[in-house]
Protein backbone atom coordinates (compact mmCIF):
# COMPACT_ATOMS: atom_id res chain seq x y z
CA UNK A 1 0.00 0.00 0.00
CA UNK A 2 1.32 3.61 -0.68
CA UNK A 3 2.06 5.67 2.04
CA UNK A 4 -1.12 6.69 4.06
CA UNK A 5 -0.71 10.17 4.10
CA UNK A 6 0.37 10.81 0.65
CA UNK A 7 -3.16 8.37 -0.37
CA UNK A 8 -5.01 11.29 2.09
CA UNK A 9 -2.92 14.21 -0.19
CA UNK A 10 -3.59 13.01 -3.57
CA UNK A 11 -7.64 12.62 -2.39
CA UNK A 12 -7.40 16.17 -1.48
CA UNK A 13 -5.84 17.75 -4.46
CA UNK A 14 -7.40 15.12 -6.83
CA UNK A 15 -7.94 13.66 -9.44
CA UNK A 16 -7.17 10.44 -8.01
CA UNK A 17 -7.73 6.77 -9.84
CA UNK A 18 -10.62 5.85 -11.18
CA UNK A 19 -10.66 2.53 -8.47
CA UNK A 20 -10.58 4.78 -5.48
CA UNK A 21 -13.70 5.54 -3.81
CA UNK A 22 -13.19 8.65 -1.43
CA UNK A 23 -15.76 10.22 0.76
CA UNK A 24 -15.93 13.35 3.01
CA UNK A 25 -17.59 15.25 4.93
CA UNK A 26 -18.04 18.89 6.02
CA UNK A 27 -16.66 19.81 9.32
CA UNK A 28 -19.09 21.84 10.91
CA UNK A 29 -17.50 25.35 12.34
CA UNK A 30 -20.19 24.99 16.05
CA UNK A 31 -18.83 21.29 16.34
CA UNK A 32 -15.31 21.82 15.01
CA UNK A 33 -14.86 24.76 17.95
CA UNK A 34 -16.24 22.66 20.72
CA UNK A 35 -13.91 19.82 19.74
CA UNK A 36 -11.06 21.79 19.41
CA UNK A 37 -11.02 20.55 15.51
CA UNK A 38 -12.41 23.58 13.94
CA UNK A 39 -8.69 24.39 12.34
CA UNK A 40 -7.91 20.64 10.72
CA UNK A 41 -8.70 19.48 7.37
CA UNK A 42 -12.27 18.01 6.74
CA UNK A 43 -12.54 13.99 7.52
CA UNK A 44 -11.62 12.01 4.79
CA UNK A 45 -12.44 8.25 4.01
CA UNK A 46 -10.29 6.51 0.83
CA UNK A 47 -11.00 3.24 -0.15
CA UNK A 48 -8.24 1.57 -2.71
CA UNK A 49 -7.79 -1.30 -3.77
CA UNK A 50 -5.02 -2.14 -1.57
CA UNK A 51 -6.93 -0.96 1.63
CA UNK A 52 -8.30 2.43 3.42
CA UNK A 53 -7.51 4.81 5.07
CA UNK A 54 -9.73 7.19 7.40
CA UNK A 55 -8.82 10.76 8.81
CA UNK A 56 -10.77 12.09 11.27
CA UNK A 57 -9.06 14.70 12.95
CA UNK A 58 -5.51 15.94 14.44
CA UNK A 59 -6.40 14.43 17.80
CA UNK A 60 -6.71 11.06 16.01
CA UNK A 61 -4.43 8.54 14.49
CA UNK A 62 -5.02 7.38 11.11
CA UNK A 63 -7.23 4.61 10.88
CA UNK A 64 -5.36 2.19 8.39
CA UNK A 65 -6.66 -1.12 6.80
CA UNK A 66 -4.35 -3.00 4.53
CA UNK A 67 -6.06 -5.94 2.84
CA UNK A 68 -3.23 -8.36 2.01
CA UNK A 69 -2.72 -8.50 5.86
CA UNK A 70 -6.45 -10.01 5.85
CA UNK A 71 -7.48 -13.24 5.99
CA UNK A 72 -11.54 -12.49 6.07
CA UNK A 73 -14.15 -9.87 7.23
CA UNK A 74 -17.80 -9.91 7.95
CA UNK A 75 -20.25 -7.13 8.06
CA UNK A 76 -22.10 -6.68 11.72
CA UNK A 77 -25.45 -5.03 12.13
CA UNK A 78 -26.81 -4.38 15.40
CA UNK A 79 -30.18 -2.42 16.85
CA UNK A 80 -31.62 -1.22 19.91
CA UNK A 81 -35.15 -1.46 20.14
CA UNK A 82 -35.28 1.46 22.75
CA UNK A 83 -33.74 3.86 20.26
CA UNK A 84 -34.39 2.12 16.91
CA UNK A 85 -30.60 3.20 15.96
CA UNK A 86 -28.91 0.72 13.41
CA UNK A 87 -25.27 0.33 14.33
CA UNK A 88 -22.25 -1.37 11.16
CA UNK A 89 -19.18 -2.43 11.83
CA UNK A 90 -16.99 -4.98 9.77
CA UNK A 91 -15.38 -7.50 11.59
CA UNK A 92 -11.59 -8.48 10.64
CA UNK A 93 -9.60 -11.20 10.89
CA UNK A 94 -5.97 -10.93 10.39
CA UNK A 95 -3.75 -13.33 9.25
CA UNK A 96 -1.74 -13.36 12.40
CA UNK A 97 -5.01 -14.40 14.05
CA UNK A 98 -5.99 -10.84 15.48
CA UNK A 99 -9.37 -9.20 15.04
CA UNK A 100 -10.72 -6.00 15.14
CA UNK A 101 -13.62 -3.78 14.48
CA UNK A 102 -13.77 -1.49 11.15
CA UNK A 103 -16.29 1.32 11.73
CA UNK A 104 -16.92 4.16 9.56
CA UNK A 105 -17.84 7.61 10.75
CA UNK A 106 -19.34 7.61 7.33
CA UNK A 107 -22.34 6.37 5.90
CA UNK A 108 -23.30 2.78 4.61
CA UNK A 109 -22.35 3.30 1.22
CA UNK A 110 -18.68 3.80 2.38
CA UNK A 111 -19.56 0.63 4.39
CA UNK A 112 -20.33 -1.21 1.08
CA UNK A 113 -17.28 0.77 -0.64
CA UNK A 114 -15.02 -0.98 1.55
CA UNK A 115 -16.55 -4.47 1.52
CA UNK A 116 -16.20 -4.34 -2.06
CA UNK A 117 -12.84 -2.84 -2.47
CA UNK A 118 -11.78 -5.92 -0.04
CA UNK A 119 -13.72 -8.58 -2.85
CA UNK A 120 -12.01 -6.57 -5.70
CA UNK A 121 -8.21 -7.65 -4.00
CA UNK A 122 -9.50 -10.89 -3.36
CA UNK A 123 -10.30 -11.70 -7.49
CA UNK A 124 -7.66 -9.46 -8.82
CA UNK A 125 -5.28 -11.04 -6.45
CA UNK A 126 -6.54 -14.81 -6.66
CA UNK A 127 -8.01 -15.54 -3.54
CA UNK A 128 -10.93 -16.80 -4.28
Amino acid sequence: MTDPRTILWQARQGPVPPQWRVFTKRRGALSGFFRGTSNDPDPLLVITLDGSVEYISERKPLTIVVFQDLASMKLQVASSDSSRAVSTWVDLRYLDGSKSKWRSGFDLEAVQGFIEAYGAHKALRGYA
